[in-house]
């Protein structure tokens, strides 16, 4: 054999052996095993949009598209998904869904936002969080499908995942489709924590019976919201590739966009879990209007080495918590000079935000027992809705120990993983 037909027969044992990707559409009701692909060392991180703009056009052509989305919005070379499908000739995109903060991310938490025309593209943004949360049938009329694409941060309180869910409602009731973009669950999809919600707390800030910390993506979350909840629309997911659940958002190798003004950076996500229901009740600073938002807890009242010392007593596990002095510069206590403590991350494995937060509300409640947490009854409702239930709140005030709460969960959280697992796409 000569030495042109030995280096032709070895290309064709290379060629042979390399393995094919076929082009594959995610559907919530496929198993975990059928929407999984193989990946080799040759694939990179792929976000949703990624994908979506690789492989998947094909599932627009010829239609009108919707965009949900915010500044958050972005693929893997932070280019905006909206500049992406405006300036590609075969997408039609011919409006935007704006959730919480608005499209462009500048208003405030709780702050109703309207309808406007978005001035880069002159195309209309309809508002989903002002006098209405899910689409109106007007709007739909000349949309033939809605992308979602928007960061969520993995926590129960978070209004994004529902605004979704109300356009997937909206998109069932008026025969139109709906394609998730997935992205990656910033605190990672193995560690879950927390009660479900009850039904008589159902809002914008838990719309269903899901745990604080759920560990799923957006992409896995439509389509449990879609089936367990009989929304019942005609959804697809374009997954991620390279994602795997071990990973944190610094594992992913992607910049952190905001996903609103007082989520500057992803870690900040992790003091969220802890600190912000208790934000939610207005007579402790969180930290937000100070140059650490959700980092920190205190007050004016509080001495901040004491209050340290009892919290690091519990040996709560991955957190070490600071004694310091600060003073907010807007919101609660702002202008005063508050104590308190900074929670320090040691493990964040290890680490549960949420129960850590009751340990923080439990222990303020033994050492200010005349400073009442819950003395704002305008803010009970809304704390309420936020941790899911009322009866944490009263079981905190009778003393019953964070232990036996957190125990008292345990079933319907059992009750939830089993399900959950239904839809777990990585």
């Amino acid at each position: 054999m000569s030495t042109k037909s030995i280096i032709i027969f070895f290309l064709l044992i290379i060629f042979s052996c390399r393995p094919q990707f076929q082009q594959q559409q995610i559907l919530p009701e496929q198993k975990k095993q059928e929407v999984e692909s193989p990946l080799s060392s040759v694939d990179t991180f792929m976000l949703g949009i990624d994908n979506f703009m690789s492989k998947y056009l094909h599932l627009v052509q010829n239609k009108r598209i919707a965009l949900l989305t915010n500044p958050s919005g972005v693929n893997s070379h932070l280019r905006a998904t909206s500049d992406l499908l405006f300036e590609n000739k075969n997408i039609r995109l011919v409006a935007f869904f704006g959730p919480e903060h608005g499209i462009r991310g500048a208003m405030h938490a709780g702050v109703k936002v309207a309808d406007t025309i978005d001035s880069l593209t002159g195309l209309p943004v309809y508002s989903l969080y002002g006098n209405k949360y899910k689409p109106t049938r007007e709007s739909l009329e000349n949309i033939d499908v809605i992308l979602v694409d928007i960061q969520d941060i993995g926590l129960r309180g978070y209004t994004y995942i529902y605004t979704m869910a109300k356009v997937m409602i909206s998109a069932a009731e008026n025969n139109k489709k709906v394609i998730v973009l997935d992205r990656p669950d910033p605190l990672g999809g193995l560690q879950v924590e927390g009660n479900l919600t009850e039904k008589d707390f159902f809002s914008m800030v838990g719309l269903y019976p899901i745990p604080y910390r759920p560990g799923m993506t957006i992409g896995e979350l439509a389509g449990l919201f879609n089936e367990e909840y009989d929304i019942h629309c005609d959804l697809e997911i374009v997954p991620m590739r390279g994602w795997q659940r071990s990973m944190y958002w610094n594992e992913t190798g992607l910049n952190w966009v905001p996903t609103s003004p007082h989520v500057p950076h992803w870690e900040t996500i992790l003091f969220m879990a802890a600190t912000g229901t208790i934000g939610e009740l207005n007579t402790l600073s969180e930290g937000v209007g100070y140059t650490s938002p959700f980092e920190i807890i205190g007050a004016p009242w509080i001495d901040g080495i004491r209050y340290a010392q009892e919290l690091n007593a519990l040996h709560l596990p991955g957190v070490y918590f600071r004694p310091l002095y600060f003073k907010p510069y807007y919101l609660t206590y702002s202008g005063q000079i508050c104590q308190g403590v900074q929670l320090h991350i040691t493990d964040r494995k290890k680490f549960s935000p949420y129960v850590t937060g009751l340990y923080i509300m439990q222990t303020h409640l033994q050492l200010y027992p005349d400073q009442n947490l819950f003395s704002k009854a305008d803010r009970i409702d809304m704390f309420s809705k936020v941790v899911g239930t009322d009866k944490i709140m009263k079981m905190l005030i009778k003393k019953i120990p964070v232990s036996e709460i957190e125990q008292s969960w345990q079933e319907e959280l059992s009750m939830f993983l089993k399900i959950r697992e239904k839809y777990l796409i990585y």
